[in-house]
Order: structure tokens, then C-alpha cells, then sequence
């Protein structure tokens, strides 16, 4: 169980704080919900407080996993599955996963490629939602702004 103020990983959709916890009736369902407020976009969530497990949710990373995740980044050796379609799934499947070392190897990968070959308008979508997932676990970790992170993530990649 997670309480307000904890700061926590929603899967496929980023890190964010949570704001309240609220009772709600959807289409006749009476629930309760985590109210998760996320860094990016000022979007807010609404996360089923009965299925955290199932869904994935956990809390953000420490410190000391940011450098783990740099570290991702900056290894620019990549092997590269040649097959769109199974490679686009891989990616996928890490993306999934929540696990923010997945999601900073996708991010490596797409960017590393985009800027050797360029990326599909598919894998550029996935790029771009991959980033925002890294940058607001990152943000909140690293008490930074999006612009801030965004930079280091570029300073990897010399863009």
C-alpha cells in the first residue's frame, strides 16, 4: 500500500507523486484509487488501489540506480535485431516491464539507431514514450527539470 506523497512507477505510463487517495464510483463500481500527479505534461493518473502487483506499480529508483541507468546510456555497444517486427516487440516488452534498466536500454537502442539509420515513425513514437518514462522517474529522483535531464540524456549521444 502506498500513501500520498510517495513517489511511485506506473508502467507504460511514467513516475509520479501521489496526490491523494480517493473513493470513486466508475460504471457502477465503487473503488479506490491512487490520485498520481506526474512531473511531465502535469497529467494526472488514476491508479486501482486493489491490483498495484498486477499492474506493475513500484516505487522510484534511488540515487545510486541513476548512475546504473547513466551508465546504460553511455554503453554505446548495441547488437541489433535486424527484424523490424521482432525488434519493435522486444522493445516493447521492456517498455512493459516497468523496470526503468529495460526502459533506459530501449531508449539507448532507438536513439543509438535513429542517429545511425534513422527510425520508422513507429519507433520514433516508441523512442519519444520510452524518454518520457526515463525522464520523469529521473526528474523525480533527481529533483531536476525536464530540460535538465533531457541535456544529459543528449550528452550521451552528442546531439
Amino acid at each position: 500500500m502506498f500513501n500520498i506523497g510517495d513517489k511511485i512507477v506506473y508502467p507504460m505510463h511514467g513516475a509520479g507523486v501521489i496526490v491523494s487517495i480517493e473513493e470513486r464510483e466508475i460504471l457502477g463500481n465503487r473503488q479506490s484509487y491512487y490520485i498520481m500527479k506526474m512531473p511531465i505534461g502535469d497529467m494526472v493518473v488514476m491508479i486501482p488501489t486493489n491490483n498495484t502487483e498486477g499492474i506493475g506499480i513500484r516505487e522510484i529508483i534511488n540515487g545510486a540506480d541513476v548512475e546504473k541507468v547513466f551508465n546504460i546510456l553511455r554503453d554505446h555497444r548495441v547488437d541489433y535485431t535486424t527484424n523490424w517486427n521482432r525488434r519493435y516487440r522486444e522493445n516493447m516488452a521492456k517498455i512493459k516491464s516497468g523496470n526503468i534498466f529495460e526502459v533506459a536500454d530501449v531508449v539507448r537502442t532507438l536513439m543509438l539507431r535513429e542517429k545511425e539509420k534513422g527510425l520508422s515513425t513507429c519507433e520514433r513514437k516508441m523512442l519519444n514514450s520510452a524518454k518520457q518514462i526515463l525522464i520523469s522517474e529521473l526528474i523525480l529522483v533527481r529533483n531536476m527539470k525536464q530540460t535538465e535531464i533531457e541535456e544529459t540524456l543528449n550528452s550521451f549521444f552528442d546531439f
